[in-house]
């Protein structure tokens, strides 16, 4: 047997992207912690540049934004600019400008590498996190609360898989101050997932001749572009108040009231296991499960293929579970899981004890000017309330199984700390691709609706259409509802809360919607592909066919090159995409 065979793609992927996690964190490092600094390097560039070019220089600092970095070419000057001005500073953890122009200037190309190389980490960190903790945590959750499938699936679970896109607009609301990346992002992904996924379930399947329940698709699609009219509404005024995010909120909670109507009316034939589908692509790695059940089949097999002796295996296998540590054990250690396959007790203890500390460091850093006798004070409290929780878990725990009873506060703190980590790796995420925009010269909106709505709605394309192949016409039905029910509560949920939360920052005023004339032909495109399947499914019976695949992939197609041949300058319509 092969050995490719012997070890699964998922956990190969898993070891490649830990060793690259090792690999970009040395790196970052030996930047930082060299003896060798930067610092007397900047002081000759930032002279050179004071004597050469003083007045054009000091007159970029003082403008908005980082928008003047790309009126230089020399790399010396763009890392001064990026350190100098307060527009370019980082909304994350990881400053990506000073690196990318101060430590990789004479190696662009590698610079380049090494950032992919990091975004790649942090879609897998993302998608994984809500697969692995969040979703379960809902999921279990949904049990205790005794919610029927039709009300977890349009609920609890609809926000478990769209965790990633939910997350990272609210953080380009709120921390980027970006939040035309947030609108583009879920704009993005749901005209990817309404056309794309949808048509090539549609070309894949139609030889079946299978038909989808009329009755649920008209409701979800009437819905969908409801709230897509409601925004467009929204991005017309410009700006919306706090009653009018709640009231935009509330049209998802009209139509899980619908829903809830039509499943109680009519019965079981439109439940809708929404949990099955929609989970991201990197997110099928479950890490729990791999690292509590497969170290012993994978020695065997590695022993198998090479004829080695027990030993050498032991010490083969223990490799490969070390390398799989550096992205599981940070979250693990901080995440409480009680699931039987994956209980340990000691993780249980550490979790507990350790999730206070990490509220109280991401406190500390959302705040601003926050003096050191607040953080230590913050720290030293979280540090107390949890060696309370670290100690009560160990006397209330036993090490062969998981709790029985009062799973509640267990599940609800797994829950919270999945958010946390959501949070925080989609924080970085949209600091990241912010960067990205700046030093490739694009708007970050680009990048919102191509690269994080793609990187988040893969997992959709894979799981639905693997869906609507094996499951027969239950399962082309899960799949083609998943894919309207899905994008809507981003769009609702993600959006709606995003505007929620900046409504109520700038309570009594109204909060200024960001200004991009490029989302009126977004929302168009996408009501556009709606209204081709509300026309195309009925007039052919509710069957899946050619035409409707080949006219969605046609829309999304159209609509992609024009907005690429925007953003590399060969079409302009709106002026530079740094002035929308």
């Amino acid at each position: 047997m092969a050995i490719s065979t012997s070890i699964s793609r998922s956990k190969k992927l898993s070891i490649f992207l830990n060793i690259s996690f090792i690999f970009l964190l040395s790196l970052y490092l030996k930047i930082h912690l060299s003896p060798f600094n930067h610092n007397s390097t900047l002081f000759y560039q930032s002279s050179s540049i004071r004597t050469t070019t003083p007045t054009r220089f000091l007159r970029d600092i003082t403008t908005n934004g980082c928008t003047g970095l790309q009126k230089y070419t020399d790399n010396k000057y763009k890392c001064f600019y990026v350190k100098s001005h307060n527009g370019c500073k980082p909304k994350g953890y990881i400053d990506y400008l000073q690196v990318f122009y101060c430590n990789f200037g004479k190696f662009p190309l590698l610079g380049h590498l090494v950032l992919v190389l990091w975004l790649i980490v942090l879609f897998y960190l993302l998608g994984n996190t809500a697969a692995s903790y969040f979703c379960s945590s809902l999921e279990s959750l949904s049990n205790i609360l005794k919610l029927s499938p039709t009300i977890a699936g349009v609920t609890l679970l609809s926000l478990g898989n769209g965790a990633p896109d939910v997350f990272a607009s609210i953080v380009s609301f709120t921390r980027s101050g970006n939040g035309g990346l947030g609108l583009n992002s879920i704009l993005g992904g749901a005209f990817f997932v309404s056309s794309i996924v949808v048509g090539i379930i549609s070309i894949v399947i139609s030889p079946h001749q299978i038909s989808v329940d009329k009755v649920g698709f008209i409701r979800d699609v009437i819905f969908f572009l409801f709230s897509l009219c409601s925004l467009v509404l929204i991005v017309a005024i410009g700006r919306i108040n706090l009653w009018g995010a709640l009231c935009f909120v509330s049209i998802y909670v009209v139509y899980v009231c619908v829903v809830s109507a039509m499943h109680f009316f009519y019965g079981n034939k439109e439940v809708v296991h929404v949990g099955e589908v929609g989970i991201p692509l990197l997110g099928y790695i479950d890490e729990e499960k791999q690292m509590d059940k497969t170290g012993i089949e994978v020695q065997e097999h590695i022993q198998n293929f090479f004829n080695l002796n027990s030993r050498t295996c032991n010490y083969f296998g223990k490799i490969l579970h070390v390398l799989e540590l550096p992205l599981y054990l940070p979250r693990r250690l901080t995440i409480p899981v009680v699931s039987e396959e994956s209980w340990s007790k000691a993780y249980a203890v550490l979790s507990v004890t350790l999730a206070p500390l990490l509220l109280a460091s991401l406190v500390n850093t959302q705040r601003e000017n926050v003096s050191v006798k607040s953080s230590l004070v913050t720290y030293l409290t979280a540090g107390l309330i949890g060696m309370f929780f670290g100690n009560l878990a160990y006397v209330t725990t036993k090490k062969s199984s998981p709790p029985k009873r009062c799973l509640f506060p267990w599940l609800a703190g797994g829950f919270l700390m999945s958010i946390t980590w959501t949070y925080i790796i989609a924080e970085e995420l949209v600091s990241l691709l912010v960067s990205l925009g700046h030093i490739i010269g694009i708007n970050p909106s680009v990048l919102g609706l191509t690269v994080l709505a793609w990187g988040n709605s893969l997992g959709d394309l894979i799981a639905n259409i693997a869906m609507a192949i094996n499951g027969g016409a239950d399962g082309a039905q899960i799949a083609i509802s998943g894919c309207y029910a899905g994008p809507m509560f981003n769009v609702l949920m993600g959006l709606g809360l995003s505007l929620l939360f900046s409504s109520i920052s700038e309570y009594p005023s109204s909060f200024e919607i960001p200004g991009d004339p490029s989302l009126y032909e977004t929302l168009g495109f996408l009501m556009g592909g709606l209204l081709w399947a509300l026309v195309i499914l009925p007039k052919n019976n509710m069957r899946l066919d050619r035409s409707l695949g080949f006219g969605l992939l046609a829309i999304y197609l159209c609509f992609l090159f024009l907005r690429l041949t925007r953003a590399l300058g060969l079409l302009n319509l709106h002026g530079s995409f740094f002035e929308v």
